[in-house]
């Protein structure tokens, strides 16, 4: 089998006028279909950068790019072909606050052009597996911090994208709303089975949803290891506590201690 997405020695290199910032050097990864990957770091190891490069909205300095053997080029407008593979959910929702739920929902089915009853059918059962159901016609302004993430995850799958990337989607949420959430993607994964990178600081999110996890250092912006999470699935909340669990964080969190002390020297 083919990966799904393919990074080969990816570099991106920003210049401003007093000084060389290296966002990003030298990232290898492939992700095979239907995988859920996390890439975990500090802020300022470049996670960010990574999925803008995979989504073109910015251009690798050097390195490739490839979705389905596809080559991601971001100097020039991303063909249908590509747009219509990914999914991305930013760290806000984002939303269109002049929009009903259900019309912020649709937007991208107005974007691709895609009508008919299955694509309703398709946004109906989006908006029933979030249980935003009671609220389809409230605007952003009336529902609760947590909906409006909701929202801005069933949107990025109404065109049924094959790729979801995923920017710290909830790291703006306190933590009981955020652990909540985190289980509802799951079990959304566990019916969809659509390949997700989800980008996070959180070593506990990482590992409840991860198969794989990038880990990742500053200056430059370098991926230091990839963990295997061999854990069962599903996933739940009791897992935090068992051995297995705590020895993958504990691993995790030294590399991430060792990237700090190599900060300060």
């Amino acid at each position: 089998m083919e990966p799904k997405i393919k990074f080969e020695n990816v570099s991106k290199i920003f210049q401003t006028r007093r000084q060389t910032i290296v966002a990003v050097k030298d990232f290898s990864m492939e992700i095979m279909p239907g995988e859920f990957v996390s890439v975990l770091g500090p802020s300022g190891c470049g996670k960010s950068t990574l999925i803008r490069m995979l989504d073109g909205i910015i251009k690798p300095t050097s390195g490739s790019i490839s979705l389905d053997g596809e080559r991601v080029e971001s100097y020039a407008k991303l063909p249908p072909s590509i747009l219509r593979k990914i999914g991305f959910i930013f760290q806000q929702p984002n939303l269109l606050p002049w929009f009903s739920v259900r019309e912020n929902v649709t937007l991208p089915l107005r974007i691709f052009g895609l009508k008919g009853g299955e694509w309703k059918e398709h946004v109906d059962n989006l908006i029933a597996m979030a249980g935003l159901k009671k609220y389809e016609n409230a605007s952003p302004a009336e529902i609760s911090g947590g909906m409006l993430q909701r929202v801005g995850v069933i949107r990025a799958m109404a065109h049924n994208p094959e790729v979801l990337l995923m920017d710290e989607p909830f790291g703006a949420l306190d933590e009981m709303t955020r652990e909540q959430l985190n289980m509802e993607l799951m079990q959304i994964w566990h019916e969809k089975r659509q390949t997700i990178i989800f980008i996070t600081h959180n070593i506990q999110e990482a590992l409840l949803m991860s198969s794989r996890i990038y880990v990742m250092g500053t200056n430059p912006g370098r991926l230091i290891r990839t963990v295997d999470v061999d854990l069962p699935r599903p996933r739940s909340l009791d897992m935090i506590v068992e051995p297995d669990f705590i020895e993958y964080e504990r691993e995790i969190m030294n590399l991430i201690g060792e990237l700090d002390l190599s900060k300060i020297k």
